[in-house]
């Protein structure tokens, strides 16, 4: 799928279809297209959608006239809309389509130019099932019509895309084949596409290094465990941000064994590794100026003879004791280790995302990831970016009341502290390891996938994360 900007009137193009707008209680710009509106009493909801053939004074083939909803236009509506619009043009199987231009209050055109390809090219992800081939979109070129002609933003939101469709299709795969080994294969493609600065350490290495904390969670599992790093120069020897992602590629719960209803979804517990790769693979395309490191902690969490038990206790990398009073909660056990390796690339700021806990999911369900930060100018940077990028993040505290229910009698800290607060606990937990510098955590627990008729992965948060790494780069 190609896109590209056009300086003309949507009457004029001469393709298969173009998409326009329209508003609730209020009169179309095109006196042939408002009497077809009037004619099939179509309401302008938000996500309505009345496609129109061979549609007087216009050369396209279709029309299709999307629902805005009332006016001002607002960006919540605008993605529904090109959503709406992704499945008709997929059924009628256009090959060249147009955009009309429609202002979105409080954006400016290259957000929209941006937003549009993204959501575009995301909508046409199908999920592959085991041994199928990938099917192939029969639309090939979209024309966003612009006044302007720097197609950066446009680009960009391609990228965006790319990199959701890699961490949607890994989310997706089944745990027998994206395992740990599968995700280093995956960071080491991506190295010599894009050439990269890749390394893995296998379990001897971590061993060595003093993982205990990492590698008590993969003890129990036939799959060893990996620790990948994968680096993107743009800015000579300045500092890079950091991103570390969660990658338990199955999570059974080990010895604090998980209910069997829905365990299928643990596959998805590796999103948090997922969504930095795609991250990586947004920015590697784009090619910023400065520099990115992703880190990913893989493990396979699974009961055996072997495996950690409840009243463990191990020493993580930085020396720091944990008793482990809840094997289900493993996330942060290799995210901790993995939190004081990143120290070794003196970073500007770090960011880890995690399907973390349930608990985020009571607290706000499926519309916000969960964001706690040591560096409050940090957490506006990233709430600032979900709100631009529509990939939204809501804070949460982590006050040291909270960090108090961690206390263990036989450790320096148990992994969990309670029913109450679980989200903010689990970052206590990770705040402990991130004091040298500037940190934020972002709990995807209720945004990585959806459940249901509908089951997938979803490729959040890899817009918020581009955008705020952009945003850096400005």
């Amino acid at each position: 799928m190609e896109f590209s900007l056009i300086n003309t009137p949507v009457q004029k193009f001469d393709g298969d279809m173009v998409v326009v707008f329209a508003n609730s209680e209020a009169t179309f710009g095109d006196a042939n297209i408002q009497q077809l509106i009037e004619l099939n009493h179509f309401e302008s909801k938000s996500g309505s959608t009345l496609l129109l053939n061979l549609v007087q004074g216009f050369k396209a083939k279709q029309v299709l006239v999307l629902g805005l909803g009332e006016l001002p236009n607002n960006a919540k509506n605008y993605i529904k809309a090109l959503t709406a619009a992704s499945s008709i043009l997929s059924s009628t199987k256009a090959k060249s389509t147009m955009i009309e231009q429609v202002n979105i209050e409080g954006f400016d055109e290259n957000w929209r130019h941006r937003v549009s390809a993204r959501v575009l090219k995301d909508a046409e992800y199908e999920i592959q099932q085991v041994g199928a081939q990938e099917q192939v979109t029969s639309l090939e070129n979209i024309a966003i019509q612009s006044t302007q002609t720097d197609a950066q933003a446009m680009l960009q939101g391609g990228s965006i895309a790319s990199g959701m469709k890699l961490t949607r299709h890994l989310g997706d795969l089944p745990s027998n084949i994206c395992t740990p080994t599968y995700l280093a294969q995956t960071a080491q493609d991506l190295s010599q596409e894009f050439n990269l600065d890749c390394e893995v350490l296998d379990e001897a290495e971590m061993s060595v290094l003093g993982m205990g904390s990492l590698l008590s969670v993969s003890k129990g599992s036939i799959e060893p465990p990996k620790l990948i790093s994968l680096s993107y120069k743009g800015d000579g020897n300045a500092k890079p941000i950091v991103l570390v992602g969660k990658g338990v590629t199955f999570d059974s719960g080990g010895i604090s064994l998980k209910p069997g209803a829905g365990m299928d979804e643990m596959k998805y517990d590796m999103c948090g590794a997922a969504s930095v790769l795609g991250t990586m693979r947004a920015i590697a395309e784009i090619k910023p100026k400065l520099n990115l490191t992703i880190v990913v902690p893989a493990v396979e969490n699974m009961p055996a003879h072997n495996a950690s038990k409840p009243g463990d206790v191990v020493t993580s990398m930085s020396g720091q004791t944990i008793e482990i009073l809840n094997t289900d909660a493993e996330g942060r056990l290799i995210l901790c280790d993995a939190l004081t390796y990143v120290e070794k690339f003196n970073p500007e700021v770090v960011i880890d995302t995690a399907t973390l806990t349930g608990a985020v999911i009571v607290a706000l369900g499926k519309h916000h990831c969960g964001l706690m930060a040591n560096d409050q100018d940090l957490a506006n940077d990233l709430i600032s970016a979900g709100q631009q990028s529509l990939d939204t993040a809501w804070q949460l505290p982590l006050d040291d009341e909270y960090d108090e229910l961690l206390k263990s009698n036989f450790a320096d800290m148990g992994n969990i502290g309670g029913r109450e607060a679980g989200t903010v606990t689990a970052a206590c937990f990770l705040a402990r390891y991130t004091k040298d510098y500037r940190w934020a955590h972002l709990d995807i627990a209720g945004t990585a996938w959806v459940s249901g008729a509908k089951k997938g992965a979803t490729g959040r948060p890899v817009p918020l994360l581009t955008q705020y790494i952009l945003d850096q780069a400005k």
